[in-house]
C-alpha cells in the first residue's frame, strides 16, 4: 500500500466539474484507492481550496458562497483521512525554506513537504509538479500518470 498527499489543486479539479481535469481527477483518487492506497489531506488543503472556492470568478476563484464552500470541505473531509498539524511540521517547513530557493506562494508548497516529511507520507499527487521543483526529495505522480493518460 503506497500513501498519498493530494495537492489542493487536485480537490479544486475534484469539485469544478466543468474542469477538462475533473474527470482525471475522478478516476486517479479512484484508482489508487480500489487498489488499496491511502490518499490523505492537510488542513492547508482546506485552507487553500476555502481561499479558492470563494474567490470570485473574475479573479482566478469559483466565486462560491460560504455555505457551498463548506459542504464540499465537509463532503472532503468524509471521504479522506486528515493529517494532523503538530509542531513539527512547523519545524521542517522552517528548515524547508531556508535550505531551498523558496519564495512568495511556494512557501504554502514547502508546508505540503512539511506535512508529508512529518507523517511519513511517500508520494504527492499534483497537476503541478513543476510547482515542487524546488524540493528534489519529494515523490512527485501526475494524476494523468495514475490513469495513464498523456498529458494535454
Amino acid at each position: 500500500m503506497a500513501t498519498y498527499l493530494a495537492d489542493t489543486n487536485l480537490l479544486l479539479r475534484l469539485a469544478d466539474t466543468t474542469s477538462p481535469q475533473h474527470p482525471v481527477a475522478i478516476n486517479a483518487l479512484a484508482r489508487l484507492l480500489c487498489q488499496g492506497d491511502e490518499v490523505y489531506l492537510t488542513s492547508q488543503n482546506f485552507i487553500e481550496f476555502w481561499a479558492v472556492a470563494t474567490r470570485p470568478v473574475e479573479a482566478n476563484g469559483f466565486g462560491w458562497t460560504s455555505e457551498r464552500t463548506a459542504k464540499e470541505v465537509a463532503d472532503l473531509q468524509e471521504r479522506f483521512p486528515l493529517l494532523p498539524d503538530s509542531p513539527e511540521i512547523f519545524t521542517r517547513w522552517l528548515e524547508l525554506v531556508k535550505q531551498c530557493p523558496v519564495h512568495g506562494k511556494r512557501v504554502h508548497d514547502a508546508r505540503l513537504v512539511a506535512v508529508l516529511q512529518a507523517h511519513a507520507v511517500e508520494h504527492l499527487i499534483t497537476f503541478n509538479t513543476s510547482d515542487f521543483g524546488a524540493f528534489p526529495m519529494l515523490s512527485l505522480v501526475d494524476p494523468y500518470s495514475v490513469v495513464n493518460l498523456p498529458r494535454k
